[in-house]
């Protein structure tokens, strides 16, 4: 069973809300064999505690508690699909033909987004890589197969230039997912923030795909800290620092395309009070 965790850890499962479905699918074959006691609630901590941050696995779980049963992980299971069904329909229309769509880290509803204007129009992906897991380059694999997209690999670095109106690419939009969405801003993959407030100073419309699952009512988060090891081998005397997600404000984001619609900020701000 602690394969599953190390999975986790290990970021083997990627995206906040995919992460929330496979612990629930976990949770409902760990119930089978354990029941839904105390060993069930000490897994349920194991699980918070190897992904702290994105708050859509914090949300199912709160709400697991309140009605521990497998009848109530389906229902939840349900509810999460028939969110992210409805999430491509709403958000394509962002999407113009022969757009540049700028994107970042591996974000399924951002993907379904984009994937679901592929089948109407042609435009350009530009992919960041996302270091140091590399997560953009499994988005950019992934869209390369889908017909009517072009895509473009680019270093973390060169999102400024792609961004800026003077070197090709020349982004029109940028597109990106999120892990929680909080009073303070939105909560993704480190290097969201930079390209937030690139995109701002070139007046470039900023928009997020996220479901409602993710408005964090939380008093506080704890943004993860993962292995140095990642960044680069060890160096004497020096101290590597490995954020995994960071904080944009709302003042740098256009909108955010939910299952309930496309909303402004305050909307969004609202709903989390």
């Amino acid at each position: 069973m602690d394969d599953f965790i190390k999975k986790l850890k290990n970021i083997e499962i990627q995206g906040a809300v995919s992460i929330a479905l496979a612990s629930l699918e976990y949770l409902k074959s760990y119930s089978k064999r354990y029941g839904f006691g105390k060993k069930f609630d000490d897994e349920c901590e194991k699980i918070l505690k190897a992904r702290p941050t994105a708050v859509p696995l914090f949300n199912v779980i709160s709400e697991l508690k309140k009605e521990k049963s497998e009848k109530k992980i389906d229902e939840i299971i349900e509810k999460i699909k028939l969110m992210e069904k409805k999430i491509p329909d709403i958000g394509e229309k962002i999407i113009k033909n022969n757009y540049v769509v700028h994107t970042h880290c591996h974000s399924s509803e951002a993907l379904s987004v984009i994937k679901e204007a592929a089948k109407k129009k042609k435009f350009t992906v530009v992919v960041d890589e996302t270091r140091p897991k590399e997560q953009g380059i499994k988005t950019a694999k992934e869209l390369s197969k889908i017909k009517n997209i072009r895509v473009i690999l680019i270093t973390d670095d060169a999102a400024g230039i792609a961004l800026s109106p003077f070197i090709p690419p020349n982004d029109d939009v940028v597109i990106v997912g999120a892990d929680c969405l909080r009073k303070e801003g939105i909560v993704n993959k480190i290097g969201t923030y930079i390209l937030a407030v690139c995109a701002k100073e070139n007046k470039v419309p900023f928009y997020v795909v996220a479901s409602t699952l993710k408005l964090d009512r939380r008093k506080k988060i704890i943004i993860e800290k993962r292995p140095a090891s990642e960044v680069y081998r060890k160096l004497k005397s020096v101290e590597i620092l490995n954020y995994a997600f960071d904080i944009t404000p709302w003042k740098y984001i256009t909108a955010v395309i939910t299952e309930k619609g496309i909303m402004k900020p305050r909307k969004i701000i609202n709903m989390i009070r």
